[in-house]
């Protein structure tokens, strides 16, 4: 025959002839190790040109999600000054004609029609798409951990997300822009390389690279990294924080191209920032959305030092106190998450817009009445400029002293708490690092514990917003409060204040977020001060470490309320004292090599999981490789005693409903076998294939499992094969690959892997299919496209090694295979979560 090679050409139980060479089919080959040579090749082979021009792809396309994720940047921080600078600027013009005048009641209804107007508009972008809510590094932190959170990398997703947080910050809400940063930075990094979005259905461009969630999860790793680095000018710290806040998976090449994407995305921004702000094109004196400026000693001050060996104790201090006020944020925070899910989110939508006009309303209200009744008017004099050279933030002096906000003072004073209020939260954070003698002690204790409060009731509104900024800001004024009690009430004049802010920031947002090396490198890149990153890598430390007594970081608390399996870095040592066995799930869905479909359609729209073993029943297999009390299976022999069946391990599931010892790990049905010796002459290979693939059994169950069934009839030993993915399936169903029982398998269609891979990443759903056209009585050969080698365990695998092999490889399935090749049970994520291995542990010691 023409098509003869590779495929079955006559009607042989396990071999076939064609012209004078013998052929098997792929399953045989699979078992014997073999290849098979075709002409149409399913997977994709090894081609050293194809790989170089893969790799200058990619680079290229990294590249790219840098550039577009600084423009994104540059996009935010433009409008965002826009706004913001006309909302304050017909403000402050009322203010000052109404203090006079005294119309103050109109300047505040200015003031809430902005902001009012503001957030209405950034609430209504989130009814459009509900996860651009928020900051999104929690969902981004489990997309890169291995979990899928629907629409969280869709284009709708990022422009929401981008003109939300426009809105969201010029309305005067106590959120930043750099935390959706991040987020942005993922979605570019997600969408990019695919160069198509489901918004966007009619725009397709025939690209046939990174079709795999591998390449997918590695871009938005660098897309994220991309958004750190762009939102506060920190390559370095952006790739830390892809690797310490999510990612799996990660090697080397993967850490260069990161770096790579955020040094992209820093110095497009700085290009374009420098130039649009100073008119100096290429002086690249802007790198972030958030600098700290120079910190700096006076040259006429020779007794100031940044810092001392003395004031790391105060420092240490201050990291317990910001690990403590951290924790009660994220207590407080979590309350009212808990509380918007049980009576906010339960009801109409409308319901959270309102809320967010609410929080809006309250916020300006309150800053209005604060700065006009509890600011304290200080006189203005040389000491309320900035205390050193801070050039690159500040274009004149006359520039620095507009940031001194009179209102409700009379001349020659300034409003110190209106001063903070009634500037961007970026400016408030350089007043309180570099502006020296401003505020007084009163006022920045007033402002951190309303500035608290209300920062922490607005995140998790319906509204784009950021955390790194409010708790920089409410950290700084805890550190500036700290420095002014030490120089005025202890009599320590050599402490530089600025010094003193910065750890404050470092202490609170490390209490809040419990991040600490990628943080560290933020703070030190932000800075441009090496000298710095002691007292911060103490701080952060410590902070972790008193915060970590009490709750969990606020993104993982987020992630907790979500209900979303996210995995640690590493299980607790005592969880090795489970294996395998005790955190399997046994009642599996499986489906056979060759599977009618008809039941592939029931089994695809009666389930939700995502891949499916391919089995075999094997209902003589222990008789057939019994010999004496022991079974057979690839040249090692095993005891029968060691051997777990999926009956055995029902059955002792099933006697104890609390318990599932691991020390009870033995074939319970041993006494219904009885054993019966094969020939000694007959090969074990061809017993196995006739066994395993000739025929198949089954094609399409005669009779569902019935109450009077025993267990082992339930439960009938299942050789694993391989796995097959829920959206390989639906392909197939789709392009109608199948073959009728008049034929021979071979006459099934043979789809290539770019052909599998087309409809990437947006696979058909099977409830949307309109399959009439299709015979339920056809059969599909599933063999060619599953994965006849995923990774496996044994039953006795520690979890320690599970987890690890699970997390590393950044796997979604893991089947358990016994001594002989029988599945007895699947792994998922879920299995490997926190809470299910220590409600596993705890029904362990139960029964010791």
């Amino acid at each position: 025959m023409a098509g003869c090679r590779g495929s079955l050409c006559c009607c042989c139980r396990w071999c076939c002839c064609c012209g004078e060479r013998e052929t098997r089919t792929p399953e045989e080959l699979t078992i014997l190790g073999e290849t098979q040579e075709e002409d149409d090749e399913i997977l994709p082979r090894k081609d050293y040109e194809k790989g170089r021009r893969y790799e200058a792809v990619k680079w290229m396309v990294v590249f790219g999600i840098g550039v577009c994720t600084g423009l994104v940047g540059l996009f935010v921080d433009f409008f965002v000054r826009l706004f913001t600078q006309l909302k304050f600027g017909v403000v402050q013009t009322s203010v000052e004609e109404c203090s006079q005048k005294g119309c103050l009641a109109l300047s505040l209804l200015e003031l809430l029609g902005f902001n009012l107007t503001f957030v209405f508009f950034a609430s209504l972008l989130v009814l459009i798409e509900p996860v651009a809510a928020g900051s999104g590094i929690p969902e981004i932190k489990c997309y890169l951990n291995g979990v899928k959170v629907p629409g969280i990398v869709r284009l709708r997703t990022l422009l929401c997300k981008v003109f939300g947080v426009l809105f969201s910050v010029a309305g005067g809400l106590f959120v930043g822009k750099e935390g959706p940063m991040i987020h942005s930075g993922a979605v570019v990094g997600a969408g990019l390389p695919q160069f198509q979005s489901i918004s966007l259905r009619k725009i397709q461009f025939n690209f046939p690279y990174f079709r795999s969630d591998r390449d997918k999860r590695d871009f938005v790793s660098a897309g994220a990294a991309a958004g750190v680095a762009a939102a506060f000018g920190a390559p370095i710290g952006g790739t830390l924080f892809s690797l310490e806040e999510g990612s799996s998976f990660w090697n080397q090449g993967l850490t260069w191209k990161v770096l790579f994407c955020s040094m992209s995305a820093t110095f497009t921004l700085n290009f374009f920032r420098s130039g649009i702000q100073f008119g100096s094109w290429g002086s690249f004196q802007l790198p972030g959305l958030l600098n700290f400026g120079e910190f700096k000693c006076s040259d006429s001050d020779k007794k100031c030092h940044l810092w001392t060996a003395m004031d790391l104790g105060f420092f240490v201090v201050m990291g317990v106190i910001g690990g403590l006020l951290g924790a009660t944020f994220n207590c407080l925070n979590k309350r009212l998450a808990k509380y918007r899910m049980r009576n906010v989110h339960p009801k109409p939508k409308l319901v959270r817009v309102l809320e967010s006009l609410l929080v809006s309303l309250v916020t300006t209200v309150v800053v209005f009445v604060a700065s006009m009744v509890l600011g304290e008017c200080r006189q203005i004099s040389s000491s309320s400029q900035i205390g050193n050279d801070s050039s690159q933030l500040q274009a004149t002096s006359e520039d620095v002293n507009s940031s001194i906000k009179t209102f409700f003072c009379p001349n020659e004073t300034y409003n110190d708490m209106a001063t903070l209020f009634f500037n961007p939260q970026e400016s408030a954070i350089l007043q309180l690092f570099h502006q020296d003698g401003t505020f007084s002690p009163i006022t920045l204790a007033l402002f951190f514990v309303l500035y608290f409060l209300l920062a922490c009731w607005t995140y998790g509104i319906s509204v784009p917003s950021g955390l790194f900024v409010p708790s920089l800001l409410c950290g700084a004024a805890f550190g500036r409060l700290v420095a002014n009690v030490l120089k005025s009430y202890i009599g320590l004049g050599h402490i530089y204040s600025g010094t003193f802010a910065l750890i404050g920031a470092a202490a609170f947002l490390g209490g809040v977020v419990r991040m600490t090396i990628s943080l560290t490198v933020i703070l030190i890149e932000s800075t441009n001060e090496i000298t710095y990153g002691l007292p911060i890598m103490i701080t952060l430390m410590v902070a972790k470490w008193t915060g970590d007594f009490f709750s969990k970081g606020i993104y993982d608390i987020h992630v907790g309320l979500r209900g979303v399996p996210l995995l640690e870095w590493e299980t607790e040592v005592e969880m090795d004292k489970l294996r395998a066995s005790d955190v399997m799930e046994p009642n599996l869905t499986y489906v056979y090599p060759h599977t009618r479909i008809q039941s592939l359609v029931s089994i695809l729209r009666t389930t939700v999981h995502h891949a499916f073993p391919v089995v075999t029943e094997n209902r003589g297999n222990e008789k057939e490789f019994m010999k004496g009390n022991q079974l057979i299976s690839n040249n090692i022999k095993f005891k029968k005693s060691s051997i777990l069946t999926r009956a055995g391990e029902q059955r002792r599931r099933s006697q104890s409903m609390k318990s599932y010892p691991s020390s009870e790990l033995r074939n319970m049905c041993d006494e219904h076998v009885t054993s019966e010796d094969p020939a000694e002459k007959e090969d074990l290979l061809q017993q196995m294939l006739e066994r395993r693939y000739t025929p198949y059994p089954n094609l399409y169950p005669d009779q569902s499992p019935s109450e009077d069934w025993t267990m082992e009839e339930r439960f009938r030993p299942l050789t694993f094969h391989g796995l097959i993915l829920r959206s390989q399936l639906v392909t197939l169903l789709v392009r109608g690959v199948c073959y009728s029982e008049s034929q021979s398998s071979a006459s099934q269609p043979r789809l290539s892997y770019a052909e599998m891979a087309e409809d990437y990443p947006r696979y058909p759903d099977i409830h949307d299919l309109d399959l009439t056209l299709l015979n339920p009585r056809m059969i599909v050969d599933v063999t060619p496209y599953m994965n006849p080698s995923p990774f496996t365990v044994s039953p006795n695998t520690h979890v320690s090694q599970v987890f690890n092999l699970f997390r590393t490889m950044g796997l979604r399935h893991l089947p358990v295979v016994n001594a002989v090749g029988e599945i007895v049970g699947i792994i998922t994520r879920h299995n490997l979560t926190y809470e299910f291995l220590q409600a596993r542990l705890r029904q362990h010691y139960q029964t010791i």
